[in-house]
């Protein structure tokens, strides 16, 4: 069982680099946490936080899902930070460095930190309209390109849960780790867990030893402390009596007796999230909305691709240019839902047909945005793909356009 969960551990990890070095995506796009940072933002403002997608709320559904299947399976499993985090203290092992025992009292109190942390995140980020912990999130240390948006900080968080966890278990991830504190709500009510036959156990105490999160096994006849990371390694070290069954076993209460196997724990993590990723693109939901009025009788939908349409700023100056009330201000325009990213966003305007068109509609957007209180022409960064207003499309008349205007 260990020997599988390090194969998919280091297949993931393997999977993340390579989407971040090789292909060059971005991860953070597929953070489950990113989701619940953004949430309170999306509710209230329509728009994500810089950086993040829609695919933030649909990778978080499935993590929630499959924590309230399988409790915490996927910090287990997937995540970058525990695999880096449990190999490391693999390796101390091997190379015999002392272990830092922390008394289970110590570990209550202890395990209370994340709840302030993340509390503490979410207050700043939803204050500041920003991702405050990114500048010190060890996640972000490896799945980022080292641009400048990266801090020292990132790596000094980051080296120290390298330092720490040579010397105890899972340090961040049961003390410090805020996606962790999200997870342990959903996990409570996890419906797979550990079953103990008392019966049959010897109580010899090795199950409660091999706990990554000092869970004492031995003690319970089912394990449901919801920082259960169903590793199994309690269950795969169960030696039982000559000619018994183990007294370990993993499941739903009820629906086993001799427990499920993990390729049905693998299954159900992975069908979790692949549906999760396979919804974010079937049912895409705009990143950023911009609301102007209330819906008129008639509407209508004009659809561009927009160059240069990166992030929310980016989408906060498309709409600056929508809303602009020089000569090429447009009535009847209400609603704006765009996906900002790399490369060409997808953009949707809702406008009213008999008060404007979809030729007022580009201009608007491409156009330089003359502000006549302080004299100044704002250049628009934006080009609509197939769209020329010197071209194709060009029907402009230039002289009646700059008379309008003083030199």
């Amino acid at each position: 069982m260990k020997r599988n969960r390090r194969i998919v551990q280091g297949a993931v990890l393997a999977f993340v680099l390579l989407g971040v070095f090789v292909w060059g995506g971005n991860c953070e796009r597929w953070c489950p946490f990113g989701g619940v940072e953004a949430l309170y933002t999306y509710t209230v403002e329509g728009n994500m936080l810089c950086s993040l997608g829609t695919s933030n709320f649909f990778i978080l559904g499935g993590v929630l899902l499959a924590t309230v299947l399988l409790r915490r399976a996927f910090c287990g499993y997937l995540c970058p930070i525990g695999t880096i985090s449990e190999w490391t203290n693999g390796l101390a092992r091997r190379l015999r460095l002392p272990t830092v025992s922390v008394p289970a009292r110590i570990d209550r109190i202890l395990g209370l930190l994340k709840y302030g942390v993340l509390a503490l995140i979410l207050v700043l980020t939803y204050r500041a309209g920003e991702l405050i912990f990114r500048g010190f999130d060890p996640c972000y240390a490896l799945i980022s390109r080292h641009g400048e948006d990266i801090t020292v900080w990132a790596y000094v968080v980051a080296g120290a849960i390298l330092v720490a966890s040579s010397f105890m278990v899972l340090p961040f991830c049961r003390w410090f780790c805020p996606l962790a504190a999200v997870l342990n709500v959903f996990s409570r009510f996890g419906l797979a867990r550990i079953h103990r036959d008392g019966a049959r156990c010897r109580d010899c105490g090795v199950c409660a030893k091999r706990c990554p999160m000092a869970i004492p096994v031995d003690r319970v006849d089912q394990v449901t402390a919801s920082r259960c990371l169903s590793c199994l390694n309690c269950v795969e070290v169960c030696r039982p009596a000559k000619n018994q069954p183990p007294a370990l076993y993993w499941g739903p209460p009820r629906l086993v007796s001799r427990g499920w196997s993990q390729a049905a724990l693998l299954l159900i993590l992975f069908g979790c999230t692949s549906v999760a990723v396979a919804a974010s693109y079937l049912f895409p939901l705009p990143s950023f909305v911009h609301r102007r009025g209330e819906a008129p009788a008639e509407t209508a939908c004009l659809q561009l691709d927009v160059e240069n349409l990166t992030c929310r700023g980016r989408g906060n100056l498309l709409v600056y240019f929508l809303d602009r009330d020089d000569r090429f201000a447009i009535p009847g325009y209400y609603r704006l839902e765009a996906w900002p990213g790399p490369g060409l966003a997808h953009v949707h305007l809702y406008y009213d047909p008999t008060l404007t068109d979809e030729a007022a509609l580009k201009r608007t957007v491409t156009e330089p945005y003359y502000e006549a209180a302080s004299d100044f022409w704002r250049q628009s960064p934006f080009h609509v793909v197939g769209y020329d207003p010197l071209g194709l499309d060009g029907d402009l008349d230039l002289d009646a356009l700059l008379k309008d205007f003083p030199e």
